[in-house]
């Protein structure tokens, strides 16, 4: 048993998707969340830039004493989980990637939309799950457009937001598509917006939260070192952005929470 906390660590706001289903699944963890926000977006930058960024908060978030660390950000995960796992060896590391999987393999039109950055969409990983689960299957690839900038101002709920996604999803409405997979951690809180839009069509939502903290239990289960429940969970934020930022990630993350109780 193992009462440190669990890293999870994200571009800037979007993890925090993650960081519901962990809480939801192992209310006796502990949680220490690094949302980048300095760097943030980080699907139009290089591999190389996003692999420094991801190893600057694999970095801190070891030196805050953490047992695991979840790279709660679909477009690190595929520029960096593989580095990162290579210089932590003997830390388990959870990476996200699109979830094409059970998409592929539920479809019944055998069409499916992937919405995800520019830099997941065009990653090696994303093409390598593609071309194993969708060889029968076609998938349409759409970058969500503004979609991380506007969760980033906490503008998820207003016209702009409504706006954006119409550009984004509506012209995927009436071409047999039945599963959207949402490729991007910020994605789900424009979840609300999508579903409104999409309604009457037929046509399910799917993102990887649940199955990641699914992945993350197992894991803690396999290694020993879940919490043992006699200390209460303890939540904290970081952040390399500046402090206005880290309190916005605080403030969004309890808002989270008491919609979980």
């Amino acid at each position: 048993m193992d009462n440190r906390a669990i890293g999870v660590y994200d571009s800037g706001f979007g993890g925090l998707s993650v960081w519901q289903e962990l809480r939801r699944m192992l209310p006796q963890e502990s949680l220490i969340y690094l949302g980048d926000g300095k760097n943030c977006p980080y699907g139009g930058r290089s591999r190389e830039e996003i692999r420094g960024f991801a190893t600057a908060a694999v970095e801190r978030l070891v030196a805050e004493g953490v047992k695991m660390v979840v790279v709660g950000c679909n477009t690190a995960t595929t520029a960096a989980v593989e580095h990162l796992r290579a210089t932590w060896q003997d830390m388990p590391i959870v990476g996200l990637e699109p979830a094409v999987k059970p998409a592929c393999l539920t479809t019944r039109t055998r069409r499916i939309a992937v919405l995800a950055t520019e830099h997941s969409l065009r990653s090696d990983m994303f093409l390598a799950t593609a071309a194993r689960y969708a060889s029968d299957v076609e998938v349409v690839k759409v970058v969500g457009e503004g979609f991380v900038e506007l969760v980033e101002r906490g503008a998820e709920r207003s016209p702009e937001a409504e706006d954006a996604v119409r550009r984004v999803v509506e012209p995927l409405l009436g071409e047999g598509i039945d599963k959207i997979v949402l490729g991007c951690t910020h994605y789900p809180f424009l979840r609300p917006i999508i579903e409104r839009v999409i309604d009457g069509n037929d046509i399910a939502v799917i993102d990887s939260g649940e199955a990641v903290a699914r992945r993350v239990k197992w894991l803690l289960e396999r290694y020993d070192i879940a919490a043992d429940g006699t200390k209460m969970p303890q939540y904290s934020f970081l952040s390399f952005a500046d402090e206005e930022y880290r309190e916005a990630l605080e403030r969004r993350a309890e808002s989270i929470a008491r919609e979980l109780k």
